[in-house]
């Protein structure tokens, strides 16, 4: 399947995110079909390769992350001048209107943990003792799904078969499923449960 190969369904109403923005109002059927070896913190084989050109992150979290910026430089070793490219790109969808991406170091996100392939944003929170959500990326969270224009669908890497750990595990909304729930509540999670639930019983058929 290459590129941009959508099987969108329109759901019965719009979900918008708890942070503003974004608005789901369709989704992909591939998010249901595809499947990605979850675990990550358990994989042995891909290098956690999808850390290696940084991620995109919206205004509103920037600014979350500079708030704690004195802690953040004492527990990364790094200062905030090496956390973001400074580039901005205006996207509607994403909190506070525009987003930037973390820089990449060495070869891979900023963030990164290189000795097990964690995020260092996550497990500082974690650390802290507050939801890791304040400071992690959107996109980072829902990764390997993603949205645009209202749309829920997958990552551009897993239409193109560029993610090396594709096709093992859970389907890529049953492994961020418990994402979903946390951005954009039940009742969007009770419906696509329900669209998943149907596509099962018409393979069973």
């Amino acid at each position: 399947m290459s590129g941009n190969e959508y099987d969108p369904l329109k759901l019965s109403r719009s979900y918008t995110s708890r942070e503003g923005t974004p608005t789901i109002d369709s989704v992909d059927l591939n998010v249901f079909r595809y499947s990605y070896f979850s675990a990550c913190l358990s994989c042995n084989f891909c290098g956690h390769s999808c850390c290696n050109w940084g991620v995109d992150i919206d205004a509103e979290n920037v600014d979350r992350i500079m708030a704690r910026k004195d802690e953040l430089e004492a527990y990364l070793g790094t200062r905030s001048e090496d956390w973001f490219t400074g580039e901005w790109e205006i996207i509607a969808d994403y909190p506070g209107g525009k987003s930037t991406r973390t820089r990449v170091i060495d070869g891979s996100c900023t963030f990164q943990n290189r000795e097990n392939g964690a995020c260092k944003l996550h497990s500082f929170a974690l650390e802290k003792g507050f939801d890791y959500h304040v400071i992690k990326p959107l996109i980072s969270s829902l990764f390997p799904l993603t949205f645009g224009d209202g749309l829920l669908c997958l990552g551009e890497e897993l239409y193109e078969g560029s993610l090396v750990c594709q096709g093992s595990g859970p389907s890529c909304y049953d492994a961020q499923r418990s994402e979903v729930l946390h951005y954009f509540g039940p009742e969007l999670v009770a419906e696509l449960d329900a669209i998943r639930d149907g596509l099962a019983k018409q393979v069973a058929a």
